[in-house]
């Protein structure tokens, strides 16, 4: 089966009833646990974007706790792994200071891990590509929260 283009399954979800797009909604929901994820950010959290970065630096400290740190490549997959639930949940949000504000933390965290990632290419280049994708996204903000990023950015010393 081949999907159908997003323009035309907006146009066939505007002859939908109210409670057929709700059925629909919930069918969604139940196949994959992002389409449910999406669906409660949406209806809870996109109100409160505070609220919902505070929600994700909180698990991003969980998921930094449970780092196996016998060997550098149980951290680097580790840390692969915060990347891509980072990213996942910036995608939810669409929203650029959301974004820059849970890459930065997340660069924050990485720099000041425990055992030094100075002794480890790969985990300093991830370190790099992020600080570097963060300095893009920053010129896209308002002046004002540029200039604070900023000063966060260069507590990395990078």
């Amino acid at each position: 089966m081949k999907a159908v283009t997003v323009k035309e399954l907006k146009t066939e979800l505007a002859h939908q009833s109210h409670q057929e797009i709700i059925e629909l909604c919930l069918r969604l929901s139940k196949f994959k646990k992002e389409n449910k994820e999406l669906l409660t950010y949406l209806l809870f959290e996109s109100s409160n974007e505070e609220g919902y970065i505070n929600t994700v630096k909180i698990e991003i400290d969980e998921q930094f706790e449970l780092i196996n740190t016998k060997t550098y490549y149980f951290i680097k997959k580790s840390v692969r792994k915060i990347l891509r639930t980072i990213k996942k949940y910036c995608r939810y949000s669409k929203n650029k200071e959301t974004e820059v504000a849970l890459l930065l933390y997340f660069c924050l965290k990485l720099y000041n891990f425990k055992p030094s990632i100075k002794n480890n290419t790969v985990l300093k280049n991830i370190l790099i590509r992020e600080v570097a994708s963060i300095r893009k996204k920053i010129t896209l903000l308002h002046e004002d929260l540029q200039y604070d990023y900023e000063i966060e950015l260069q507590k990395l010393n990078l």
